[in-house]
Parts: structure tokens; C-alpha cells; sequence
């Protein structure tokens, strides 16, 4: 195995390489423009007026971007009501994603919740429990963060192999958006938490207004330290869908712990020890046992393009392959992509600098030659951590496993371009 830095001489040498292909790319272009009718003819659409300004009061996607949409698995679940649907994380590019976009996760059906019936409950271990409203959050003084929203069960059907062939249904659980909201400490210190005595074994339970009453524990030390009230997204309002008209989140911890229409949060001594945190969200190891409180999300990464619902189409020449990684632990510093399966591995450029428990986009410019490719990738993060490979997880985990897959995944690039989801391990 071996690693190449992006300065070195050959990475120089294919760069300039790259360049030149670019530029008979270029010449090849020009040649057709002679005989190309979309260059030598007035088209459609500049013979008349297109849309007035409010043609589309609220902006949508044009029609021909109609495949870029969230997708679920119908054998997966028994119906669409308690279920959950897919990011298009292989059509994406940057990292914030469309709201519109972002995957769904319900335990009993998106709700309808006006703002002007909406109230939040603080009560519990605290000196004055508290209802509020909507309009009362709203006057409260507020940040903007962007932070990753991952499911614990992201990637959680590739346990036992390949099952799922296209990124979007292997790691499509996660959305990364800004939020906007109240730090839950502003809250809970407005209720006064005297009462409660020593805070570092003091819990929170918090639920939802929906009729599955989802509801988890949230140690205090983090209940203080960065989770949001959260009523905008991308700075609009939340979509019905992610829990309007206000949600938990929890940066850097499983998505099932953002609860959304969230409507209590109850100071208490321990955890509740609820459905969602001892049958379910647990993992269960080789043994039988099962472990629980695994909130936090570990480094994990994923080449969106090409992958199979996202192959080479435009033949040989320079390749960009792209994908994304983050981390619950902190900040992505570095991550590496293997064209043979793990044998060796090459650093990709970072679009921007990693932040705390977003998303980061990264790039491998390539000069494809139509081999065949394994493609993977590996993600570090700030504490040091590595991306392991599945063979890795299941000699800690064992096979029972649903939660927190963070595996390499590898997907098969064919010399036609289309790819398929493959395990090398």
C-alpha cells in the first residue's frame, strides 16, 4: 500500500498531462462547432420572451432536473408512513443540500403543525417550568450552523455485502444544511437549573408531537454544549417533512435524536431508557449483546461520481471523480482515494477546509483511459481517526449489526463507464 502527496512530481506530471487533454478536448470542439446547429442556428429560445419574474413565485427546479429527487427502497419497509427515503448525494455537488432534497425519516407520517399552535414544554428538575411559543422562540437571540443529519442505519443494509447498487440508497440517510435556532442551554437556563444540583449526571428527554412520541436522552453535557432549537433551514422555514415548525439538532450525533415537531424536554436524573434507545438504535455485537449509547456518528466518506447511478458517459480523457466525508467526532482534515480496491491510495483535494460536524466536498481529477477501476475512499478526521474497512468493523462488531456502518465502500467503474457496487474488504 502506498500514499502520494498532491506536490509530488508525478501528480505535477499528470496535471500537465490533464492540461494537454484538455486542450485537444478543446480543439476536438471547436472542429464541430462548424456543422453544429446549436452553434450555427437561432434556437427556440431565443426567438421569443421566456418566463416573467413571477412566473414561479417560489422557485422550483427545471424540468429537466426531475430525476434529482429523494428515492426510497419499497421492499424495506412495510409502508411509506413509518419509513424513510434517500438523499441524491450521487447528483449533488458542494455540500449544502436543497431542502427539498434532504431524505425523510417518519416513525408515524410527516404532521401538519401551525406555527400559532406549536408550544415547547420545559419541565422536569428545573426551577420554573416553562411553555413556549412559537412567537416567544423567535425573540430569543439565535445562531446559524451547518451540520451534517445522518441516520444511524445510513449504509446499514451493506453489513452482510453489496445490496444496494447507487450511492444514494447505500449513503443517502445524511443531509447537510445550515440551521438557524436557539442553543437548547438559552432554554433550559431561562427555566433555571438550580433545582437539578449537580449538573454532569443530569440527563434531558426530549419528544415529539407526532403520534409516535419519539423521544431520547440527551446527557446534559451536551444538551449544554451545542444542540439547537432549530426553526429555519437554509434560511427558509422547515419543510413539513423535517419537522416544522421546530426541530432538535444535535450535531454530530445519530439523526434519531433530532427529534422534529419537538414539543418537551424534561430535566431528569437518568436516561428514560425509551423504545427508540433499547430495542431499537442499539447495536447488537457477535455475541448477542448489544451496546448502546453510540450517539456519535464516526468518519465516514463515499464517491458519489462516477458510482453506479452516476457512470462515465463521456469516454476517455480527464475524469473528475468526487464525493464527500465527515465526521460526529469534528472536522475532516484529509481523504484518500483508491482506484484498485485499497491497494493504493492517492490524497484528493478538499473543496474548503473541513468543519465541525459538516459535510466536505473533495475532488480527484483523473486521466481515465477506460480501465478498469475499484474505486474507494478514506476519510481521517481532526482526532486522528481512520476510516476503516468492513473486514475491520466486523472483526470489532461481528455481522448482527444494523447501526453505524462507516465501511469503505467500493464500487466496480467498468470499461464502459458503468459501475456497480462491489465489496472488497
Amino acid at each position: 500500500m502506498s500514499t502520494s502527496n498532491p506536490s509530488d512530481p508525478g501528480r505535477r506530471g499528470f496535471l500537465k498531462g490533464a492540461a494537454a487533454v484538455t486542450a485537444g478536448a478543446a480543439t476536438a470542439g471547436a472542429a464541430r462547432a462548424a456543422d453544429d446547429p446549436l452553434i450555427t442556428e437561432v434556437q427556440p429560445w431565443a426567438q421569443s420572451f421566456g418566463d416573467g419574474v413571477d412566473a414561479t413565485p417560489y422557485g422550483m427546479p427545471i424540468e429537466y432536473e426531475s430525476d434529482v429527487v429523494r428515492r426510497n427502497v419499497e421492499w424495506l419497509t412495510a409502508d411509506t408512513i413509518s419509513s424513510i427515503n434517500f438523499t441524491p448525494i450521487h447528483a449533488l455537488d458542494g455540500t449544502i443540500t436543497p431542502q427539498g432534497c434532504a431524505f425523510e425519516r417518519h416513525h408515524s407520517g410527516a404532521i401538519d403543525l401551525p406555527k400559532e399552535d406549536y408550544r415547547l414544554m420545559i419541565n422536569g428538575l428545573v426551577d420554573t417550568p416553562l411553555v413556549f411559543t412559537y412567537a416567544d422562540l423567535e425573540r430569543f437571540p439565535r445562531e446559524n450552523h451547518v451540520y451534517f443529519c445522518e441516520c444511524a442505519a445510513n449504509t446499514g443494509m451493506e453489513w452482510a455485502g453489496a445490496q444496494l447498487n447507487g450511492a444514494q440508497f447505500t449513503h443517502g440517510m445524511i443531509h447537510n444544511m445550515e440551521y438557524s435556532g436557539i442553543p437548547l442551554r438559552t432554554l433550559l437556563n431561562e427555566a433555571g437549573l438550580d433545582a437539578a444540583g449537580d449538573l454532569a449526571d443530569k440527563w434531558v428527554f426530549v419528544e415529539g408531537a407526532d403520534a409516535s412520541s419519539n423521544g431520547r436522552s440527551i446527557p446534559m453535557v451536551k444538551a449544554l454544549d451545542d444542540v439547537l432549537v432549530a426553526f429555519k433551514a437554509n434560511g427558509e422555514a422547515l419543510r413539513k417533512e423535517h419537522g416544522y415548525p421546530v426541530r432538535l439538532v444535535v450535531p454530530g450525533w445519530e439523526g434519531n435524536m433530532w427529534v422534529k415537531w419537538l414539543r418537551r424536554v424534561e430535566v431528569m436524573d437518568g436516561p428514560v431508557e425509551s423504545r427508540e434507545e433499547t430495542s431499537k438504535y442499539t447495536d447488537v455485537l457477535e455475541d448477542g449483546t448489544a451496546r448502546k449509547w453510540t450517539w456519535e456518528m464516526d468518519a465516514k466518506s463515499v464517491v458519489t461520481s462516477p458510482s453506479p447511478q452516476a457512470p462515465i458517459t463521456h469516454g476517455k480523457g480527464p475524469l473528475v471523480i468526487t464525493g464527500l466525508a465527515w465526521s460526529g467526532r469534528g472536522s475532516i482534515t484529509r481523504v484518500d482515494v483508491s482506484l484498485d480496491g485499497g491497494k493504493n491510495w492517492q490524497e484528493a483535494r478538499l473543496a474548503a477546509p473541513g468543519t465541525d460536524k459538516a459535510l466536505t466536498r473533495f475532488y480527484l481529477d483523473h486521466d481515465w483511459q477506460g480501465e478498469e477501476m475499484l474505486l474507494q475512499s478514506r476519510a481521517h478526521d481532526s482526532t486522528g481517526y481512520v476510516q476503516p474497512t468492513k473486514n475491520q468493523l466486523r472483526e470489532m462488531r461481528g455481522l448482527n449489526s444494523i447501526y453505524h456502518n462507516n465501511g469503505i465502500q467500493t464500487w466496480w467503474v467498468r470499461e464502459t463507464g458503468e459501475a456497480e457496487n462491489v465489496e472488497v474488504s
